[in-house]
């Protein structure tokens, strides 16, 4: 028998393959970390938060990259949401960081992405951003919410 004190800690990891142009995948990457988080008892503003920088985030490999991937991890204190995309990198993340700014073909705007806000909306609704990238390599983004030792 366990002891009332003990406290299951779930470590949970969650990834998914991105393919250039695949733009299902962002929704459904999203969709099921949601419902793991819900599953979990997260509070609504993390989850909500969660998804857009998991949507926001892939939907960037999808529409810039060759491909990639993206991981999420789930911890008692913190979410990580990391992409990581072999493309064209970032040449002016100060620049890329504008509401607005994009570099998406006009192929891709036409579907309706590409407006320029992936990045803003995933700094919005990080605790902790930080963005590695090598023109002509790749990027890696690593996103953190922090849960405050609340699940």
């Amino acid at each position: 028998m366990l002891n009332d004190s003990f406290r299951f800690t779930p470590h949970i990891t969650l990834e998914f393959k991105i393919g250039e142009k695949d733009f299902f995948i962002a929704g459904e990457s999203a969709s099921r970390v949601k419902k793991t988080l819900q599953q979990l008892g997260m509070k609504q503003e993390i989850i909500k938060r969660t998804a857009i920088i998991i949507y926001e985030a892939a939907m960037n490999v999808a529409i810039h990259a060759n491909h990639g991937t993206l991981k999420v991890y789930i911890d008692p204190e913190v979410i990580s949401i990391i992409t990581e995309d072999k493309g064209p990198g970032i040449p002016d993340i100060e620049l890329a960081m504008k509401e607005g700014y994009s570099t998406a073909s006009h192929e891709v705007r036409e579907m309706g992405f590409g407006a320029g806000m992936g990045l803003p909306n995933i700094k919005q609704c990080s605790d902790e951003l930080d963005i590695d990238t090598k023109v002509g390599v790749g990027t890696t983004l690593k996103a953190k919410i922090c849960l405050n030792n609340k699940v």
